[in-house]
């Protein structure tokens, strides 16, 4: 991974240079020489804020979790009220 630093006058004169080197890691945008704004390629911002997980991923789950079919009885019991005493 590369990371790429352009001043805010570079990224505006250039953002073609500035997309390629997304490509390859994140762009750091500096204002006046201080960090202003990063630009991501549209994957890894994907992969930052988990935008394609599944619940198995959101979960914690090994991979292949989803590959497995479990069927559920159905319940032939009535509900009945709560013993709270």
């Amino acid at each position: 991974m590369t990371i790429t630093t352009l001043s805010s006058r570079e990224f505006n004169q250039d953002t073609g240079r500035a997309k390629k080197a997304a490509a390859g890691g994140p762009v750091f945008i500096t204002d006046r020489g201080r960090p202003a704004h990063v630009l991501l390629s549209i994957e890894e911002y994907r992969r930052l804020t988990g935008e394609n997980r599944t619940v198995a991923d959101a979960l914690g789950w090994p991979a292949g979790i989803e590959d497995v079919e479990i069927e559920f009885p159905r319940a032939r019991a009535l509900p009945r009220a709560a013993d709270l005493a």
